[in-house]
């Protein structure tokens, strides 16, 4: 069963967000960035309230992804990035991105608090961080 409802659309809607945000960190980051999508639309919570598809999740505005305004992230959906968007929408989570809500790539090392919200690790270039259980059980 998956963890949100999903498109064909939706499938390569988020491959291409992944592969925007983190093809530079191989499938494993590009599986965390989808492991981080798919909590926004789980959680209805914090930043991500009434955030209910991945096309919302994917263009929130403001609190969205970078990648959506480059150049980068409107090429067309890879059939390897796709199979591993379908992998994030069905449910696979990886650690440290399991119940990140966010990523960032810092110049140096992860802040232990990132806009009051913990440092779960790092993976590679990004930093990701989740909301506690209390406040977005949703995501747990």
């Amino acid at each position: 069963m998956p963890a949100i409802q999903f498109s064909s659309s939706d499938v390569s809607l988020l491959a291409r967000l992944m592969r925007a945000e983190a093809e530079g960190d191989g499938h494993l980051g590009m599986l965390m960035v989808g492991n981080v999508g798919v909590n926004r639309v789980l959680g209805n919570c914090l930043d991500f309230r009434n955030i209910r598809s991945v096309s919302q999740m994917v263009f929130q505005s403001p609190g969205g992804f970078e990648a959506t305004q480059k150049g980068y992230f409107y090429q067309a959906a890879r059939s390897q990035d796709k199979r591993l968007a379908r992998r994030a929408l069905n449910g696979e989570h990886f650690h440290p991105a399991s119940n990140a809500l966010w990523f960032f790539q810092p110049v140096g090392a992860c802040p232990a608090q990132w806009f009051n919200q913990w440092n779960t690790g790092r993976f590679k270039a990004h930093c990701f961080f989740s909301p506690s259980q209390s406040v977005c059980p949703d995501v747990y």
